[in-house]
This record gives C-alpha cells, structure tokens and sequence, in this order.
C-alpha cells in the first residue's frame, strides 16, 4: 500500500517555514518527510539553501514523521565518511527513523571546492565506492579504505543507532535503476515511470521501496498558481543533462529562460481542483511506488495542507 509524504524544499524556504511546514504536515496526516539536500538553490528567486543536517536536528525534535533526504550527493562536496557520520547521528536523533536518499548529484552544488565534474559513469562509480564506504562505517568497527576515489584511515564511528540508516538510491534512467537494485536499499525516482521500477526491482530491488515525489502549486486561481511556478519551479522543465551539469544559479536563470508559462501549465498541478490533484499523486501509486512525497510550491501553506488534510488524503488512504 503506498503511503504519502511531504516533501520540504530547502531551496525556496527558511529553517523556520521548514519547521512549520513539517509540524503541519504531520497534523494534516501525511505519513513521512522527505527534505531535499542543496548547496544552492536552483535560482535567486527560490533563495534558500539550509544546511541539510542542522535541519534534521531541528525536525528530529519536532515531528515524530521519519525522514529521507531526497536526495543527497555523498562523493564531492563532503566526503563518503563525513555523510556516514552525520547519517549515523540523523538516525540515532530520529530514534532510527531516518532514512539516507542518494544521488549522484549536480554540479550547481558539487562544484563549489574547484573539483572537476566527473561525466556520470564516473559519477555513478564513485557513488557506489561512496556506498560500500558507508556502509563498513556503519558497522562501527575501525575501517581503513583504499579505493578508486576515496581514502579512509582508521576511521570508526562511536555514535550509532541500533540499526544502519537504509540507503535509498536515486537515478532517473535504466542503468541508475541497476545501479540501485544491485546496491541500494531502495530507489528513489522522480517521474512515475513504471519501466524504471521494474527495472529495479529485475536488477535486485526485489520488494524494496520505491519512492517518488511531485511539486503541485495549491491555491484559489489557478492562473496565478501557473505564474507562481513559473516565477520559482522554471527548472523543473529544463530538459535531459542540464540539471546535472550547469554550475550556478545564474545559469540556471539563463537556460529557464526557454521555459514558458504554458509548459509549466501543461507539466505541473496548478490550482484547486480536487481531480488533478488526486490524478498527480496517484499516478506514482499505479506506477509501483511505494512512497508517495508532495511538496506545495508558493506561499499558501495554510490552504495546503488544509485541502489536502480534508480532500485529498482521505480518498488516497
């Protein structure tokens, strides 16, 4: 049975809305949080960028909702045993309700040391060098590692919790649904595409979990729903490798330039009506996945999480 999240966007709101959001989400009945891990924003209009795991701290303390990074990048930005240590401490905060969604990242966030930007077949090998890494780091014995990408000496982890955090592997094409069927601990995809969970699942996932999520822009006009997602969201209809590959958010502003409002419109669900909504999320469900995350675009929380605690959880659980 599929369960539904909300998914809280550290690129458009402050530590403060983040918590709120997430205090409002357990009280309208979604089931889960998934946070998302940046460096940058996508652009200057979105504005945020919260340092993820101060972040799982503070919710740690305020929602009883397990919670997924979606996703973080371990192989650039911060070393494999860094993120087995702050992973480590998520999961004991939590009481073992963390859960380690990751990636092979994006240059806007991974470039920011002066290391090259690998091409993703070496993006996705060093993510699997970064996984075996971690995971001997979780068994809290001393771990020395000498490998392709990444060095560890003598290296243990004293504060554990009592079960290692599952890691989820994220991809959006056939061979990073292998890549996470064969070492992951679930997949995380962001489209509900029904050939790239069986494609996990015939690579090893078996019956572990999918998870998927979605942006939706609530509120009483639609029409300035649509402007709203196409003032922050642009970037979400840019299309193939360049959300990999574009260093900053100003060329992130560029390339959205080739974005209008009627794709948008097209691509994202804008509004109140209560079919298009259900129809969205659903959509994630019919495809296989098992964890369904929402995030709210815009201001209107308050009108959110209000229709969805009346209109849309219901018919969905």
């Amino acid at each position: 049975m599929t369960t539904y999240g909300y998914f809280l966007s550290s690129e458009e709101f402050t530590p403060a809305e983040l918590i709120a959001q997430a205090r409002a989400a357990e009280q309208a009945g979604f089931t889960a949080l998934a946070i998302s891990d940046h460096f940058h924003p996508w652009n200057d209009e979105q504005g945020q960028s919260a340092f993820v795991w101060s972040m799982i701290g503070a919710l740690s303390q305020v929602t009883s909702l397990p919670i997924t990074t979606l996703v973080t990048c371990p192989t650039v930005r911060m070393h494999p045993a860094v993120n087995a240590q702050a992973a480590a401490t998520a999961a004991v905060l939590t009481g073992g309700r963390f859960r380690f969604g990751l990636g092979t990242g994006e240059a806007l966030n991974e470039h920011i040391l002066g290391d090259p930007w690998p091409e993703a077949s070496q993006r996705m090998d060093m993510l699997e060098e970064a996984v075996h890494v971690m995971r001997r780091l979780f068994t809290g014995e001393q771990t020395t590692h000498r490998g392709r990408h990444y060095t560890v000496e003598n290296a243990r982890l004293y504060t554990l919790p009592d079960q290692p955090p599952p890691l989820y592997v994220s991809g959006f094409g056939p061979r990073a649904a292998e890549l996470a069927g064969r070492i992951g601990d679930g997949f995380v995809t962001m489209s509900p595409d029904a050939d790239l969970v069986s494609e996990f699942r015939q690579s090893g996932g078996g019956r572990k979990p999918v998870i998927g999520g979605l942006k939706v822009c609530w509120a009483d006009d639609r029409a300035q729903a649509v402007k709203t997602v196409h003032r922050l969201w642009p970037n979400e209809q840019l299309p193939g490798e360049l959300p990999q590959i574009l260093p900053t958010p100003a060329h992130f502003e560029q390339a959205s330039t080739l974005v209008t409002e009627e794709m948008v419109a097209d691509a994202v669900v804008c509004g109140n009506n209560e079919d298009a909504h259900l129809s969205a999320v659903t959509e994630f469900a019919d495809a296989g996945f098992d964890e369904v995350y929402v995030n709210q675009i815009g201001p209107d929380h308050d009108g959110f999480f209000d229709f969805y605690r009346t209109r849309i959880l219901p018919q969905l659980h």
